[in-house]
């Protein structure tokens, strides 16, 4: 699934003491977690060989003795403890995103991706070029649209013809590389010259999140283990070994004390710690009687994930429940303390734990450390719109499906 095409991102856990107990408790019941520590000294549930990996891939799988070593290698790479769990974990999302296959076809691709892009890229150049260049960047780019490299074959017909995003993500760097040359000759060169010192491309190319893991290029930006261009980097991410790596990042290589794996995988669909912030805003909710969205982003962001300086429902409800407790809470220090959100130091911030607090003495007992987060998933990939807990639903399924294979019965909760 995409997740900007689908959306989101976000998450974190607590202080030192905390972490360990959560490493500690990750143990002893048996969850997933990015770390070798938890399972040293029981080598009995660690599947060293890539053969006992493969085993669990399901049988329909093509070459699944290639996916399996590939998932071997990367988990060694990033350190991570291949025990069933975490093994599980990373074959129920392949499965559910892929199917197991690097560059997956998507149904009437080319129509979709049509529909997205007239509507979607034009609001972009606006937003980076001005209600006045704008308008007649996205014209120009209508007319290349139509007309490049030939009418014939022009854009557009070779998009209605693509089956997979790598094809439609290839015309898309066509296109905009075809641009951005002509700008240098065109009119509107001029007045958009100042503006080239970024990837025009990269900036407006709508194939956002790729691969057999549909992880986003941005996070593999962000997280790159070597210093290709970005296009070589997209390239990478298509083939089975580079989406693998990117998607196994995203899911493991962050701490989460969550009691059942299905929140680890609500994260990966709307965002790191989601499933934890989501908690968090129920707290604030049944603290001042309120219903506003569980949607596990506590601040507002635009489409490139920088938090905007609107205040959000959250922030707003945070100020208000501060001053009805009388407690010296600035808001701009709770705004500094939700900037922490997609970490999992926003746990020690003043901000969670005065909730933590305040929802222990009106109710008597501590709040749900994760729920899963209400968001709707919905895209050009998509022939509906989903929501994360049919997506998380999905993966579990999958998941216990593998654990079975494994003989380790179906998911697993803390106890």
């Amino acid at each position: 699934m995409n997740a900007k095409f689908l959306q989101k991102a976000a998450g974190r856990i607590t202080l030192a003491g905390l972490l360990l107990w959560a490493l500690v408790a990750c143990k002893e019941h048996g969850s997933w977690s990015g770390n070798d520590e938890d399972s040293q000294g029981d080598n009995s549930k660690i599947l060293s060989q890539s053969a006992q990996i493969s085993q669990l891939i399901p049988a329909r799988v093509a070459q699944r003795d290639a996916w399996a070593t590939d998932i071997s290698r990367i988990m060694d790479e990033l350190k991570i403890s291949k025990t069933r769990e975490n093994v599980c974990s990373v074959i129920a999302v392949v499965d559910q995103e892929s199917n197991f296959v690097a560059n997956p076809a998507v149904p009437d691709l080319g129509n979709k991706a049509i529909k997205a892009f007239q509507t979607e890229v034009p609001q972009k150049f606006i937003k980076q070029f001005g209600p006045a260049l704008g308008p007649a960047v996205s014209r120009y780019f209508t007319y290349v649209l139509l007309n490049e490299p030939s009418k014939e074959n022009s854009f557009l017909v070779q998009m209605r013809a693509v089956k997979t995003e790598q094809q439609l993500d290839l015309i898309y760097r066509q296109i905009f590389a075809y641009v951005a040359k002509q700008f240098y000759a065109d009119s509107i060169a001029n007045a958009a010259a100042k503006f080239m010192g970024k990837d025009l491309g990269e900036e407006n190319n709508p194939i956002t999140t790729i691969g057999s893991m549909q992880v986003s290029v941005k996070y593999a930006r962000q997280h790159q283990r070597d210093h290709a261009s970005v296009n070589e980097l997209r390239d990478y991410m298509y083939t089975r070994e580079g989406g693998l790596y990117y998607g196994i990042h995203r899911l493991m290589k962050y701490p989460a004390n969550y009691d059942n794996t299905q929140y680890r995988f609500a994260d990966y669909n709307s965002g790191m710690y989601s499933s934890r912030n989501a908690a968090f805003q129920q707290s604030i909710n049944k603290l001042l009687n309120l219903d506003m969205s569980l949607d596990g982003d506590l601040l507002l962001y635009d489409k490139d994930d920088n938090a905007q300086s609107m205040p959000s429902q959250t922030e707003t409800a945070l100020n208000q429940l501060f001053a009805d407790h009388g407690m010296a809470m600035k808001s701009e220090e709770i705004r500094a303390d939700l900037l922490q959100e997609k970490q999992v130091e926003f746990e020690n911030t003043t901000t969670y734990q005065n909730v933590i607090n305040l929802y222990k003495r009106q109710f008597g007992k501590n709040p749900p450390y994760a729920i899963m987060p209400q968001v709707v998933i919905s895209g050009p990939k998509l022939s509906k719109d989903y929501n994360t807990n049919w997506y998380a639903t999905n993966v579990t399924r999958r998941y216990d499906t593998c654990m079975r294979r494994a003989g380790a019965g179906g998911r697993h909760h803390k106890r």
